[in-house]
């Protein structure tokens, strides 16, 4: 084979891979009804009726099959939350699920179309905060599955005014809400995006920081939050020497 028919078939596999396996993530705000695992395995969807939660979930299945995607994530059913190995496992994944995403479908349930963005919970939930700052593409829906503000573009992400209406909302720059690493710098700063967020399980609002801290630690539901947060603290001042973070 020669070296330009080698590139060329590279180019193809590169070309062919996104088109056949890219998927498309669901970030959401959990309401009543949402379906688990065990609710629609070895199940089609679109024949089961009752829950709010499931008519988002066919909803945001019927989008990603409009917008030309073969594959959908959803954390309500994508994860067998029975089993703590595999809990475990997803919690230490999650980043890096949303960081290889073709999309994040935001969905703002309590969102019109005419906005505001800041008037939707979704902002003020612990894990989204994970999910915004690691897809690389997001895209926002109101509350009837409309682009919010009718923005029919790639990417909310490089939208320049609805950029700067989340930076707002966040306190976030955007140049960390466009092209974020995760890691140990500005860990100050990083907690405090968080620190007016909240989660159902407090001991979350530690452990969905470890993907945007790219640490490991384990998952122990049942402690106490100030048990939670200072595993992660003492992690992040072991690895680089930040005390300033105890005052977050």
């Amino acid at each position: 084979m020669s070296s330009l028919s080698s590139q060329q078939f590279q180019t193809k596999i590169s070309d062919t891979v996104p088109e056949y396996f890219g998927f498309v993530m669901l970030s959401h705000r959990w309401g009543r009804g949402e379906p688990l695992l065990r609710d629609i395995e070895g199940k089609q969807i679109y024949d089961l009726t009752g829950t709010d939660g499931l008519a988002k979930l066919q909803d945001f299945c019927i989008l990603v099959c409009e917008r030309g995607f073969q594959w959908a994530w959803s954390d309500t059913c994508c994860i067998d939350k029975d089993s703590s190995a595999e809990l475990q496992e997803a919690i230490g994944s999650m980043f890096s699920w949303y960081r290889r995403s073709s999309v994040t479908i935001v969905y703002l349930s309590d969102v019109s179309n005419t906005g505001p963005l800041a008037n939707s919970v979704w902002f003020k939930r612990g894990w989204t905060l994970q999910e915004l700052l690691a897809s690389r593409t997001v895209l926002f829906y109101t509350h009837d599955w409309s682009l919010y503000m009718n923005r029919d573009t790639p990417n909310h992400k490089t939208d320049t005014a609805l950029l700067q209406e989340v930076e707002k909302i966040t306190g976030i720059a955007k140049q960390h809400l466009m092209d974020f690493y995760p890691g140990l710098d500005n860990a100050r700063s990083r907690l405090h995006w968080a620190s007016r967020r909240r989660t159902t399980r407090p001991e979350d609002i530690a452990y969905s920081l470890f993907g945007i801290f790219k640490v490991h630690l384990p998952i122990f539901y049942g402690e106490s939050v100030e048990h939670a947060l200072g595993r992660l603290l003492a992690e992040i001042i072991s690895a680089s020497g930040d005390v300033s973070v105890l005052d977050w």
